[in-house]
């Protein structure tokens, strides 16, 4: 039987709209966030793509998950259409292929065309041709090619773990999973690059997303300090700093010379003279507009959305520390990556996913708010801590002050994220990742029950991204421990996250609008209307 309409037009249309939603989001984040007086088109157009693909990966994963929970009825019996095995392995396919283009785009923007673009706008030179800034940035951007060719050529022939022996312990729980999936070099040449992207992404999230899942809601409900207050407080800074500048000018005067220390300290306290008057500029602008005006309007709705993000991160925090118990306890140990078989301790996130997914899109809806909740706790992080690369800050993220390399930059960490964001969505609902709601009916029974890795393929369909995982996982398991306690060192950094917010005080009300690199003429653009 021919597969009915609906299912193809839900599935693609929800992954077309997802596509729009995508491209419009990141044209936003973009354009407000790149400096009005550093653009190019190129760099731009870049950044937008690469931020749309990064969030298409992730925005397949829901479509995944119903386009197999579609398969079934609540009875636990496949649908008539769904009945034959090449129906199914049709959709799994499609899905699959979809997995590969987007994983491949992912591994073109990350070793290809971010870092060229890198480089090409390095390379800009009042006295440089577009060829000399072309050939500049392919000699350097040839060293990323040659780490993915390198990285490709290792999970090519690297030794993957062999199919234990039949009478181990749990084997015949997963052992499906190896053979569904093929045993292609090329997919797994591209598993292994992946996964390595993956891994660098895990340690985003530990530094970038752990801090951030705190922040973002505890800076929300303390609010920005008032403009009035903050004004006065420059103020009072400024006269103390004239009174001291006065101090040392004269001592001049009077003949005696200053010291080294001291000639420093005056230049700096002119530099911070200039920088105090832009903060007073800033302050006094703000207080003029609308926006702040009317603050007693939306300030309470800022603080409930807060309490909300609070509860979700504690909700998020519940679930990954009751999952990674779980897969400790009771999974096929580190060998197997700890793969979880069947989930044994309740799950909050993973049990509110299954029962939403019965109602489409409900579930789609709830999965997209915690993956918003992980890109926006990701972006918190970032522009508070900034793009750092070996222990050394590179570029601050301010709107309408980034510089076109710290977007190509904060891009390529965003995809390295949402990659990982796969990994901690498992780890935060694996039921729901693998077979969405999917039912069977046991031997000798006439009551359906929730599929579990722990059924036969003939049973239940996996997921297509729960397929690749486990089969990655397992024979490179490597990779799956280190994202399996990676997990845990991403627990303690929130907890340490949540002391560093809640000491913190509150943001100034033109944080993100002046700093000391900015010129006059940045000034003038930020306060023009």
């Amino acid at each position: 039987m021919a597969i009915p309409v609906e299912v193809p037009l839900i599935t693609w249309g929800s992954f077309g709209v997802s596509f729009v939603v995508a491209l419009l989001f990141a044209v936003y984040y973009i354009c407000h966030f790149q400096g009005k007086r550093h653009r190019e088109r190129s760099t731009t157009v870049t950044a937008v793509l690469a931020l749309t693909v990064a969030i298409l990966t992730v925005a397949l994963v829901p479509i995944d998950i119903f386009s197999v929970s579609f398969l079934k009825n609540d009875d636990g019996t496949y649908k008539e259409w769904a009945e034959s095995n090449a129906t199914r392995e049709y959709i799994t396919d499609t899905l699959l292929y979809s997995y590969y283009v987007l994983y491949g785009c992912i591994a073109f923007f990350v070793f290809l065309a971010i870092p060229f673009m890198i480089f090409y706008y390095e390379e800009q030179d009042e006295e440089t041709t577009t060829k000399e800034r072309i050939c500049g940035a392919i000699k350097y951007t040839a060293c990323f090619v040659i780490s993915a060719a390198v990285l490709l050529v290792i999970g090519a022939f690297v030794p993957l773990q062999e199919i234990p022996n039949r009478n181990a312990t749990n084997w015949e729980d997963f052992e499906y999973l190896l053979t569904e999936f093929g045993k292609s070099k090329g997919e797994t040449a591209l598993y292994f690059l992946i996964g390595f992207v993956t891994l660098i992404g895990m340690l985003g999230l530990i530094f970038y997303t752990a801090y951030g899942v705190t922040a973002l809601p505890v800076d929300l409900i303390k609010g920005r300090r008032s403009a009035e207050e903050e004004l006065e407080d420059v103020q009072e800074t400024a006269s103390a700093n004239r009174d001291r500048v006065r101090t040392l000018r004269r001592k001049r005067r009077r003949g005696r010379n200053l010291s080294a220390t001291e000639r420093r300290h005056l230049d700096d306290l002119k530099d911070e003279e200039e920088l105090i008057q832009r903060k007073e500029r800033h302050l006094v602008a703000i207080q003029q507009k609308l926006c702040y005006r009317c603050t007693w309007v939306w300030r309470p709705l800022q603080v409930i959305i807060g309490i909300v993000l609070i509860l979700v991160a504690i909700l998020v925090f519940g679930s990954l520390l009751i999952s990674s118990l779980d897969r400790l306890l009771h999974s096929l140990g580190y060998k197997t990556g700890y793969i979880l078989t069947k989930s044994t301790l309740p799950n909050p996130v993973d049990m509110l996913l299954v029962v939403m997914q019965q109602v489409f899109p409900l579930d789609y809806i709830v999965f997209v708010g915690l993956v918003l909740f992980f890109i926006y706790s990701s972006m918190a992080g970032i522009r508070r801590i900034g793009i750092w690369f070996f222990c050394v800050k590179m570029y601050k993220i301010r709107p309408h002050h980034t510089k076109p390399q710290a977007l190509l930059f904060l891009c390529m960490y965003l995809m390295f994220l949402l990659l990982a964001v796969n990994v901690m969505l498992y780890n935060l609902a694996p039921d729901y990742m693998t077979y969405g709601h999917q039912k069977f009916l046991p031997d000798n029974s006439s009551e359906p029950e929730q599929c579990t890795t722990s059924e036969s393929s003939s049973d239940c369909t996996m997921t297509v991204t729960m397929g690749l995982m486990t089969k990655f996982v397992f024979q490179l398991w490597f990779f799956g421990a280190c994202y399996y306690w990676a997990n845990w060192v991403f627990l303690g950094f929130i907890l340490i996250g949540l002391i560093i917010s809640l000491l913190r005080r509150r943001r100034s009300s033109i944080e993100d609008q002046v700093d000391s690199s900015d010129s006059e003429d940045s000034d003038e653009e930020m306060l023009t209307p």
